[in-house]
């Protein structure tokens, strides 16, 4: 027995009233409305009425507390994956807006279809896809919920789509508390819903 659906769930909003790009640094919690959103993103996955049997998210702050809600609807003790985190991104704990008027910074932006600014998307794909694949085994019923980030769930996106990883991060459709799905068949992973069950909250900091 596998899985039965996967579920990509971005945290919610962060309270971040320095509107810096945060990255991996530790200490960035939710909001207030980041909390509804992430109850509302948990509510959503339960009214499609399928077992949850499986639970995971990254390490960092906001996706452990984005990962509580569904802990506590479903009865789950989420597990900490590493291989789901935020990507580590060389402007951490700096306005963008600043940043990049700085020429000193100009330099990491050389490669954007690496990028050269921070981890590459291939790495991200792979450690992504190598999470989803074990779990999608281990988990002898049900669906699989992990609770990440903006980039990690885009870039699983394209890659599972077959699309170039290289883009503009100001396209991604991944809003806080969506719920990207998947299922797989054989050995061919294959995108099956996406939904924003949450209201809009205040999206910075996103890498």
């Amino acid at each position: 027995m596998t899985a039965s659906r996967l579920h990509l769930v971005r945290h919610g909003e962060v309270d971040n009233p320095a509107r810096v790009l945060y990255g991996r640094l530790p200490e960035y919690h939710l909001s207030e409305a980041g909390r509804q959103m992430a109850l509302a993103a948990a509510e959503y996955v339960a009214s499609q009425d399928r077992p949850l049997g499986e639970l995971r998210c990254s390490p960092l702050e906001r996706t452990q507390e984005s990962a509580a809600p569904f802990a506590e609807i479903f009865g789950l003790t989420p597990a900490l994956d590493e291989r789901i985190i935020e990507p580590a991104n060389i402007f951490e704990g700096q306005r963008m807006s600043r940043a990049l008027r700085n020429p000193w910074n100009w330099r990491h932006l050389r490669r954007p279809s690496v990028p050269s600014w921070g981890e590459p998307y291939v790495s991200i794909a792979e450690r992504m896809l190598a999470a989803m694949n074990e779990a999608w085994h281990e988990t002898d019923a049900g669906d699989v919920v992990f609770v990440s980030h903006q980039a990690p769930i885009w870039i699983t996106h394209l890659s599972v789509a077959g699309l170039q990883l290289r883009h503009d991060p100001r396209t991604r459709r991944c809003a806080l508390s969506s719920v990207t799905s998947f299922e797989r068949v054989g050995d061919v992973w294959r995108e099956v819903d996406y939904v924003e069950p949450a209201a809009k909250g205040i999206d910075l900091g996103a890498v």
